[in-house]
């Protein structure tokens, strides 16, 4: 009877032990978070393996990587870091792909500024902070960086600018008020947000380097055959519709 109930309990947990074998664990770009939610979602419904998503700057999600972080995937903001990865043997070498192409938005909720006058307000001076993401760390950072310095924008504003850890953390400070303006994902305003812009303008993809944004399946990963499809799910149709209504470019 006791041999029989042994049986009974681990034929009840076997599931259990392959459902937790196949799930993932993924860092995620701040500024791919909520979409990356959502497509986690899809593929899990359709795959019944869970995803668990870790977000936070590019760089701090590299170093994590680089230092030992059991991440079976990492869903980057640019091109450098997961190429230095697969050039280190960290990344599974053929893995490597462009998943989603980014773009930047001049966004503001102060009440003062309406239409088109978030660009006005930039290139007049007539705002109190400007928020950008930390361009040491952060893809989308950088590409603010560099317009502000395409634009002759740069030296002025660098008087005036507060620095979000990664994008999120930069909404916020538009978001709450501590930053009169603030550059932006194109993703993150697409979403649900606590109040609605005053004003916005898209910044040209011609001032910054493109945001084209990468994937790569790491080495440690005990995943591997889940990971291979979770990066197959990138590419179809249906992730396609969420990238577009998300604000990305998709890959051609």
């Amino acid at each position: 009877m006791a041999l029989f109930r042994i049986v009974l309990l681990l034929v009840a947990l076997a599931p259990f032990h392959a459902y937790a074998e196949e799930s993932l664990t993924i860092a995620v770009a701040s500024n791919f978070q909520a979409t990356a939610q959502e497509i986690a979602t899809e593929f899990t419904r359709e795959t019944g393996i869970p995803v668990r998503l870790s977000g936070g700057s590019t760089g701090k999600l590299y170093a994590q990587i680089v230092n030992g972080a059991p991440y079976d995937i990492f869903l980057a903001a640019d091109i450098t870091r997961p190429k230095l990865l697969e050039d280190n043997g960290v990344a599974v070498s053929g893995s490597r792909m462009t998943y989603a192409i980014g773009s930047l938005v001049l966004w503001s909720a102060d009440k003062s500024l309406t239409g088109d006058n978030c660009r006005a307000a930039l290139e007049n001076g007539t705002y109190k902070h400007l928020a950008i993401a930390n361009p040491m760390i952060a893809p989308y950072g950088a590409a603010a960086r560099e317009f502000l310095q395409s634009a002759g924008l740069l030296h002025d504003a660098s008087t005036r600018m507060v620095y979000g850890e990664n994008i999120s953390q930069t909404l916020l400070f538009v978001v709450t008020g501590n930053a009169t303006l603030g550059l932006v994902a194109a993703s993150q305003v697409k979403g649900e947000l606590p109040l609605s812009a005053s004003c916005s303008w898209s910044v040209p993809r011609s001032t910054h380097s493109a945001l084209d944004q990468q994937a790569v399946i790491l080495t440690r990963t005990g995943n591997a055959e889940s990971a291979q499809r979770f990066m197959r799910f990138l590419q179809t149709p249906q992730t396609a519709g969420i990238l577009g209504s998300r604000g990305y470019t998709v890959p051609e």
